[in-house]
C-alpha cells in the first residue's frame, strides 16, 4: 500500500513540477504585457476550466506535463486584434528572454527551497566531499575474494586480525608516511599497498608517539560484473584497514542552511550539466539493460522508472531519499529545457539571440531589422530533435519496465 502512494504522491509531484515551471512562463509573460490565451495542466480532452481576465485556466484528461499558450510566440500564429502590438515576437528581446528563461528558473527555485526543507529536516548529502584522511577507523580481516555486481560489493567470509591489526595497528592511527613517502591522504596510501611485491612499513602518529609497523599485504581477487554482463578479476593487496571517512550527509540549522543550501545547489548544478553532457554515452547502456544485460545505476529513467523509485523510497521510509529524486529531476528539467534546440525553451532562446544579434549588425550598415525568424525553416531540425528525443524516451521507458534499476 505505501509503494502505491509513493508511486501516486511522486507523479503527482512531478506533475505539479511541470505545471510550476508553466507557471513561470506565464507570470513572465502576463508582467511583460504579453498576452496569456491558455494555462492547462495535462493535455486531451478539458475536464473542467474557468476564464479569469484573458486568460483560460484548466485541467485536462491527460496528466502528463501541461502547457501555456502566449499569443504570437512564432510569427505563423493567427492573432485577434488585441493580441498585434502584444504577440511575444513582437516584444523586445530582453522581455521574451525573460519569459522563456522563467520556466526553467522556477524549477530552480523550486529545487532550491526543496533543498532548505531537506536540509534543515535529514541534512543534505556532500556531492563535493574532502579525500579521506590516513586516519584508521577500523582494522579487520582480508577476504581473499570480492564481487561486485549491480554496484553491490559481496565479501568472502575472512578470520582472524588481519595484517595491519597483527602489525599493531589501532583505531585511531593517523597514517604519515609508507616506506618513507609521507601521506596525507588515503587516497595517497591504498595504490601503494596495492602494488606492493612485499612486506610495507608504514609510520604512524600515535598521540605524542610516532611508530613504523611493518605488515605483509595479502592478495585479494576482485571480480566486477559490467553492464553488459561481461565480468573482470583483477589481483589486490590490501592490510585490513578501514578509513574514518568524512560524514557523507552534511547537517544544518536555521543559521547555516541557507549558505550550505547555496554550496550544495551549485554542486548538484554541475553533476546535473554532467550527467547531460553524458546521456549520448548511455544509450548503449540503456540498449545492453533492455536486451538482457544488465542494468547499469547510472542510467536515465523515465517518468515512470522515476515514480517507482519514489514509490520504493516511501515503502521503505526513505523520504530524504523521495524528496532528493524530485529535487534532482527539477534540476534537470531547468537545465535540460536550457539546451538551444527547438522545441525547447533554449531553442526559442537562441532564436531571439540570433535576431538581437543579426539586428544589431544590420543597424551597424544602417540598415532597418530584420524580419522575425521563419520558424518553418527550422522545422526539419526541430522534427528531428523531436525524434531522438523520443526514441530516447521510449527506449529509457521500456528499460525501467523490462530491467528496472534496483539501487537498494
Amino acid at each position: 500500500m505505501s509503494f502505491a502512494i509513493g508511486v501516486t504522491l511522486f507523479a503527482l509531484a512531478l506533475l505539479l513540477s511541470i505545471a510550476w515551471h508553466e507557471c513561470g512562463h506565464m507570470w513572465a509573460a502576463q508582467a511583460t504585457g504579453m498576452k496569456v490565451r491558455r494555462y492547462f495542466v495535462g493535455f486531451g480532452p478539458t475536464l473542467w476550466s474557468t476564464r479569469r481576465g484573458e486568460t483560460e485556466y484548466g485541467i485536462k484528461a491527460i496528466p502528463l506535463g501541461g502547457f501555456c499558450d502566449i499569443a504570437g510566440m512564432t510569427p505563423h500564429e493567427e492573432l485577434a486584434d488585441d493580441e498585434q502590438d502584444r504577440a511575444m515576437y513582437k516584444q523586445k528581446p530582453w522581455k521574451r528572454l525573460v519569459v522563456l528563461f522563467a520556466g526553467p528558473a522556477q524549477n530552480l527555485i523550486l529545487g532550491f527551497v526543496l533543498i532548505i526543507i531537506v536540509g534543515l529536516t535529514f541534512g543534505l548529502p556532500d556531492l563535493s566531499p574532502p579525500p579521506t584522511p590516513a586516519k584508521v577507523a577500523a582494522t579487520q580481516c582480508v577476504s581473499s575474494t570480492i564481487t561486485i555486481a549491480d554496484g553491490k560489493q559481496t565479501n568472502s567470509p575472512c578470520t582472524g586480525p588481519g595484517p595491519a591489526a597483527a602489525a599493531g595497528l589501532r583505531p585511531g592511527d593517523e597514517i604519515v608516511a609508507v616506506n618513507g613517502t609521507p601521506v596525507d591522504k588515503a587516497a595517497d596510501l591504498t595504490p601503494v599497498i596495492r602494488e606492493a611485491t612485499g612486506p610495507v612499513v608504514l609510520t604512524v602518529q600515535r598521540g605524542d608517539e610516532r611508530l613504523d609497523l611493518t605488515m605483509t599485504p595479502e592478495p585479494v581477487t576482485v571480480t566486477a560484473t559490467g553492464s553488459d554482463g561481461s565480468t573482470e578479476s583483477v589481483s589486490y593487496n590490501m592490510v585490513g584497514i578501514a578509513y574514518d571517512a568524512p560524514p557523507a550527509i552534511l547537517h544544518y540549522n536555521a543559521l547555516t542552511i541557507v549558505p550550505g543550501a547555496l554550496g550544495f545547489t551549485g554542486d548538484l548544478v554541475v553533476e546535473t550539466w554532467n550527467a547531460l553532457l553524458s546521456l549520448p554515452g548511455k544509450i548503449g547502456a540503456l540498449w545492453t539493460a533492455v536486451t538482457g544485460g544488465e542494468r547499469a545505476l547510472d542510467t536515465p529513467v523515465s517518468v515512470y522508472g522515476a515514480s517507482v523509485l519514489g514509490g520504493q523510497a516511501v515503502e521503505r521510509g526513505l523520504w530524504d531519499m523521495f524528496w532528493m529524486l524530485l529535487i534532482s529531476i527539477n534540476f534537470f528539467l531547468a537545465l535540460f529545457n536550457l539546451i538551444p534546440l527547438l522545441p525547447l525553451d533554449g531553442g526559442h532562446m537562441a532564436i531571439v539571440g540570433y535576431e538581437k544579434v543579426r539586428d544589431t549588425v544590420r543597424r551597424w550598415f544602417g540598415r532597418a531589422p530584420g524580419a522575425a525568424v521563419d520558424y518553418y525553416k527550422l522545422l526539419p531540425i526541430t522534427y528531428a530533435a523531436v525524434v531522438v528525443m523520443a526514441g530516447f524516451m521510449v527506449l529509457t521507458l521500456t528499460a525501467d519496465i523490462v530491467n528496472p534499476i534496483d539501487p537498494w
